[in-house]
């Protein structure tokens, strides 16, 4: 081959890398949190009302079914089964570091930590005297200390038709610590919650005001320099291992942690409440909507 075929061939495979390298660069911001091809998959749909997916070490996901009120278990080999009867309605859950699965516990508007024995320990029960509102989305952060959103819902399972308490706030139970201390009593319905790994920012939505904020989580484990991360509210929420965050409501919506949308994952539910990753390697995106259970594979993995 003369000098002038290997100059040509050269530069036909450079322009063929170049165009690759484009096509690369210009792939949809979906194509690389989800899987290639994916698309969500209906598990099961025989529930009335499906909340508060929480990972444990093994990546099984265990989920609330608030109205029948039962914790229910989908475990990393395809089996469902139920966890927990009579789970004190259930709603937002999370496993701290020794594996006691913290709930949202609204039915008596308490807090639960739930051991593998099924040993329930109650955390809180009031607040000064005064029942908590409902607490509906708790978040443990890597230190231990219980971060939680206590919005008012009126369940049809309460005797009460009104509050006790004056606003709708955050909380944090500090480990070792009974009583809970107020850190936000801004927000109109504050709902979804949840930390990044090294527990440094805590993101919290505003349901009703139809905003999402970001907080830095101090040393002593109060909050600060609150911001707003985006201008959509959320239902319940995850952070995957590249830091973008997934808000729910209608379908599924991921931000970069910069707050610019990235990729939306359409359920075809009438409400999308909550999202975890599960399974051995954390790489499959558990989805509760409405009556059902949804899962997608994903390119990224959770920090669960």
């Amino acid at each position: 081959m003369n000098s002038t075929w290997k100059k040509m061939l050269l530069l036909a495979a450079l322009y063929c890398s170049c165009l690759l390298g484009k096509a690369q660069d210009n792939q949809l911001p979906e194509s690389k949190i989800i899987a290639d091809g994916a698309t969500p998959r209906l598990i099961s749909r025989q529930f009335s009302f499906t909340e508060g997916p929480a990972t444990d070490s093994k990546g099984n996901v265990f989920f609330t079914d608030q109205p029948n009120n039962k914790i229910w278990k989908y475990g990393t080999d395809g089996s469902l089964t139920v966890f927990l009867d009579s789970a004190g309605r259930s709603n937002g859950m999370y496993f701290d570091r020794k594996g006691n699965l913290i709930s949202c516990a609204d039915e008596q508007n308490q807090l639960w930590s739930i051991d593998r024995s099924k040993k329930i320990k109650v955390l809180i029960t009031d607040v000064g005297g005064l029942k908590l509102n409902g607490p509906n989305d708790v978040w443990v952060s890597p230190g231990g200390n219980i971060y939680f959103t206590d919005p008012y819902y009126q369940r049809s399972w309460w005797t009460r038709t009104k509050p006790e308490m004056e606003a709708e706030k955050v909380y944090v139970l500090m480990r070792g610590s009974k009583t809970p201390q107020p850190l936000i009593d801004s927000m109109k319905r504050p709902n979804g919650i949840v930390g990044t790994l090294d527990g440094s920012q805590l993101y919290v939505s505003d349901l009703n005001g139809n905003k999402t904020y970001r907080y830095t989580i101090n040393k002593d484990g109060t909050l600060s320099n609150g911001q707003l991360f985006v201008n959509m509210g959320s239902d319940g929420m995850t952070i995957d291992n590249k830091g973008n965050v997934y808000l729910t409501g209608k379908g599924v919506t991921v931000f970069n942690n910069q707050g610019q949308q990235i990729a939306h994952i359409d359920i075809p539910e009438k409400w999308t409440a909550n999202v975890a990753f599960y399974g051995k390697q954390r790489n499959k995106l558990f989805i509760t909507a409405s009556e059902a259970i949804y899962e997608i594979e994903m390119k990224v993995k959770g920090v669960e």
